[in-house]
């Protein structure tokens, strides 16, 4: 073979090879790519090739898709449902064959675009139930903010009874405590989790508590909204609220009326007399 001539295998490693982005044409035709993504003796390191390029057409991503062979690889799968010119009704059901930790990779991914990220999130949040407390853990620090929003409300239980009691509370929490601390994790996400109706009163302790979630204005005034919320930081959360915005928000909370009652007494306290 003269210089000058290519193999197709060695016209597929070099168009693989290419920038992604340049101004000369692909050294395979379409036509060409098309063949060698339906081809059945597609080898994984070919279709690994062909998917490191990230101007790849969606049509010859689809062709891939249908190549059972190249397809058996994992590390195949999951290289075509993190391409960012893969369709969605390609990638999606694809995902919903990966394992735990390969659906976090292709939700972290950057190339991922965001509507296949949610229904990928979406897909690991329906398994958390079903996963390890080891696997939890690791979701809880590593995963998107999503996930660990969902593992927010992660406590574990005996029987129908949330653990409690000083001794076994931080192994009863220590998926939501670390799910707090995922950086992934936004002030948005923190106060949708606190009102959600399965809150646990571990999870509104754990936020008023916390350090960084704690001292935000609007944290503190989705929690004086729960049910949890003890007196002491109600009263303490309360202090840097209008009383007209409190009044407000108690008329929404869920807090206890006593407590309701002290705040509102507090309210009338700090109020200025009425000019006769």
């Amino acid at each position: 073979m003269s210089d000058r001539e290519m193999s197709k295998d060695e016209a597929l490693e070099e168009a693989a090879q290419s920038p992604t982005v340049s101004a000369s044409p692909p050294t395979l035709a379409t036509a060409d790519l098309l063949r060698t993504a339906a081809d059945p003796a597609l080898t994984e390191d070919f279709a690994l090739a062909l998917l490191k390029r990230a101007d790849l057409p969606p049509e010859i991503i689809e062709q891939l898709a249908k190549n059972t062979n190249a397809l058996k690889s994992r590390k195949a799968k999951i290289a075509l449902a993190s391409h960012p010119r893969t369709p969605r009704h390609v990638s999606v059901p694809l995902a919903r064959q990966f394992y735990t930790f390969d659906l976090m990779k292709v939700a972290l991914s950057p190339t991922v675009p965001a509507d296949v990220k949610v229904a990928v999130d979406d897909i690991l949040i329906s398994r958390l139930k079903t996963v390890t407390i080891g696997e939890r853990l690791t979701l809880a620090r590593r995963a998107s903010g999503r996930v660990a929003a969902a593992l927010l409300l992660d406590v574990e239980t005996i029987g129908t009874k949330i653990i409690f009691d000083a001794k076994t509370v931080a192994r009863g929490t220590r998926v939501m405590q670390a799910a707090l601390e995922n950086p992934r994790l936004t002030e948005s996400l923190v106060i949708h989790s606190v009102l959600r109706p399965a809150a646990s009163a571990a999870l509104v302790h754990a936020v008023a508590q916390h350090a960084k979630w704690s001292c935000r204005r609007e944290i503190r005034a989705a929690l004086l909204r729960t049910e949890h919320l003890s007196l002491a930081r109600a009263l303490e959360f309360s202090h840097e609220i209008p009383g007209p915005l409190l009044n407000e928000l108690l008329t929404a909370s869920r807090l206890p009326a006593q407590i309701k009652d002290q705040l509102l007494r507090g309210i009338q306290a700090s109020s200025p007399p009425a000019r006769g």
